[in-house]
């Protein structure tokens, strides 16, 4: 087994196997028991259930039979729609599946060998960050001789069923599956990002634009391989398990099969008066239960396209359960989507691929400010930012970047009635581009990025950033709401994501030798205007370079301008404060930059806050020479090192 893999419950599935088999008996799971315990946590929906192994079911037992489809299963009595539409998107991925069941012909019956058969069974699953591997044996629930939760139509397969169990126990039992996201399961079926979206609040059914950009955005998850699902919320007039008026069903999951942009022929174009049909298919993991309105099984639309047209376009229905519609009714009649995105990070892939940083966290309470962590989203602003903080760099001009936070799978505290999700969300703060340590107090910081905050088990959220330093802030909505959260960054190029855990510079036996930092001071250049002209065409290629004692920061060049903007951020802490900050202008040259003017300042606590337009001056002091040309900036000081 592969050290990257964690065992639930400490349980060896090859161990518990060969001890089965040297004595001769069926495997019984003491940690997830053939009982009423495993079925319920609120033992009052305790019903008659007998537990029946696969053999006693049928005559002859298969974990899979002619391999696996997305068609093979229905869902049972058990609220789990949403488990059952990730399933069937995992079963259109063999190398997917492949890892969730492990040698799966390893594991398969073998009538030949029946002395072989030690009925164990074991799953992986992507929890938390890293794999685990869950041991089951095959005592499933029945009435009646049937199963009563997820089940194959092949009578004689029960690969679907077993996988359900070992999900089940990983949730503490069946009943906490009741209720839920496909995109969860899906993450825990590949290691993927999810992502939701409110179809209703985007407005996707009614602009055309942002419906096209969609389309664009889900055409590419399918085609790398991602999973798409997506529902119709219940609200008072819509209760869930309601059949609308074009036979869709309320508050269930329906797994996105495929997404087609079809070009039409002339005789096509003349029957539907367009020449593209932006198509998507779903299924219905009941099996029934159909779409009624345009390219529904028995509409018109479909009696105009010939089988061979229907061929050569791809829109074919595999099965009972499946049916196709326009990408508009879609937007226009489902009110959530799921999405999980499949984020290559392999060097060797010849596609676009990502670098991944991931950190484990938790949000903790604590009675001490500088030591809570539990600060509450951002209109919480006294308390904000003692929440953790992640610092990353962006190396290009411009990267996009994509955020994923995701919060513990809650489902096993159900027990003890804090099952559901809580509400989570981030922020992303542009911040100085030498900082070091945790951020005390907003001052000229930018905020350039909120995620949407959900009590989902997963945000997540796609922004393309400038080239600067960053602070993320994973955060619950409520303050003092404790639990534990991991954070996967992909950028272009390595971000360097790392905790800020340290409030000011450490004292250290060097530093009573050095000196010990006595002042904080924080500088933003926000832009300069009038700068003298630098060549023919009447421009200049400034940057601006800070110093302040012996550090220094310099700026991204700004091309063919004498009015750049910067909005360049520093932080020093100053150990002699009686050394002033210099602010300089250079114009970029092929063979030796030229100074255009720079600003002496004292930087002391008592000068004002407010940002400042600032007169160049020559090399000197502060009664150098003018030249031509202002700076605008922000200074603060403060003699508290925890203060900024």
């Amino acid at each position: 087994m592969s050290s990257s893999v964690q065992l639930f419950r400490d349980q060896r599935y090859h161990e518990l196997k060969g001890q089965c088999l040297q004595q001769g008996i069926l495997f019984e799971d003491p940690e997830f028991p053939a009982s009423d315990e495993s079925l319920y946590y609120d033992s009052a929906s305790a019903g008659k259930v007998e537990w029946k192994r696969p053999k006693d079911l049928c005559e002859d037992p298969h974990l899979l039979v002619d391999g696996m489809s997305s068609h093979d299963f229905h869902q049972g009595k058990l609220g789990n729609c949403w488990f059952v539409a990730a399933c069937s998107c995992l079963a259109l991925r063999k190398s997917l599946w492949q890892q969730v069941i492990p040698d799966y012909s390893e594991q398969e019956w073998d009538p030949k060998s029946p002395r072989k058969y030690a009925g164990i069974f074991r799953f992986r699953f992507w929890r938390f960050g890293e794999w685990t591997e869950v041991v089951v044996d095959d005592l499933l629930p029945t009435e009646n001789g049937r199963l009563i939760y997820c089940r194959s139509n092949v009578r004689n397969e029960f690969w679907s069923a077993l996988l359900e169990k070992a999900y089940a126990k990983l949730a503490g039992s069946y009943q906490a599956l009741d209720g839920g996201c496909a995109a969860e399961a899906l993450v825990d079926f590949t290691g993927a990002v999810a992502e939701s979206i409110n179809l209703e609040e985007g407005k996707y059914g009614e602009v055309i634009s942002e419906q096209m950009k969609l389309f664009e955005d889900l055409t590419k998850v399918h085609k790398r391989g991602g999973f798409i699902s997506c529902s119709i919320s219940e609200s008072p007039g819509r209760p869930s398990e309601a059949e609308t008026a074009m036979g869709l069903i309320v508050g269930h999951a329906y797994s996105v099969t495929a997404i087609r942009k079809l070009r039409l022929g002339e005789s096509m174009v003349l029957s539907f008066k367009a020449e593209k049909l932006f198509m998507i298919r779903l299924r219905n993991p009941w099996g029934k239960k159909e779409w009624h309105g345009a390219w529904s099984d028995s509409s018109e639309e479909w009696k105009k396209v010939s089988d061979s047209e229907r061929k050569n376009l791809g829109l074919t229905v595999e099965n009972d359960g499946e049916f196709w519609m326009t990408f508009e009714d879609w937007c226009k009649n489902f009110t959530d989507v799921d999405i999980c995105r499949t984020v290559n990070t392999s060097c060797f892939s010849l596609h676009k691929t990502w670098e991944k940083e991931m950190m484990y966290g938790a949000w903790a309470k604590h009675s001490e400010p500088l030591l809570n962590r539990s600060g509450g989203c951002f209109d919480n602003r006294d308390t904000f930012l003692q929440n953790p903080q992640y610092l990353f760099d962006v190396k290009k001009a411009q990267d996009k970047v994509l955020v994923s936070l995701q919060q513990e799978d809650r489902r096993k505290y159900k027990k003890e009635g804090k099952g559901d999700n809580i509400t989570i969300g981030f922020e992303i703060l542009k911040v100085e581009d030498n900082r070091r340590y945790r951020l005390h107090k907003l001052t000229v910081q930018e905020r350039v990025a909120t995620s949407p905050y959900s009590n989902t088990r997963s945000v997540f959220l796609r922004r393309t950033l400038q080239q600067g330093r960053y602070v993320l802030v994973p955060t619950t909505y409520i303050p003092g709401v404790p639990t534990k959260f991991i954070l996967r960054l992909y950028t272009d190029v390595p971000s360097k994501l790392r905790e800020l855990k340290e409030d000011r510079p450490k004292m250290t036996c060097w530093s009573l030798l050095c000196g010990y930092p006595r002042r904080v001071t924080q500088i933003k250049v926000h832009s300069a205007e009038g700068l003298q002209k630098q060549d023919r065409s009447g421009g200049a290629d400034p940057y601006v370079l800070i110093k302040c004692e012996n550090q220094s920061r310099r700026s991204p060049v700004q091309h063919d301008t004498t009015s750049p903007v910067f909005n360049t951020q520093v932080i020093f802490y100053r150990k002699d404060i009686d050394s002033p900050v210099t602010i300089q202008v250079w114009n970029s040259n092929l063979l030796r930059d030229r100074l255009l003017g720079q600003a002496v300042l004292a930087a002391s606590p008592g000068e004002p806050r407010l940002q400042q337009r600032l007169k160049l001056r020559g090399r000197g002091g502060g009664e150098a020479a003018e030249v031509p040309g202002h700076i605008s900036v922000t200074v603060l000081c403060s003699d508290d090192l925890g203060e900024l």
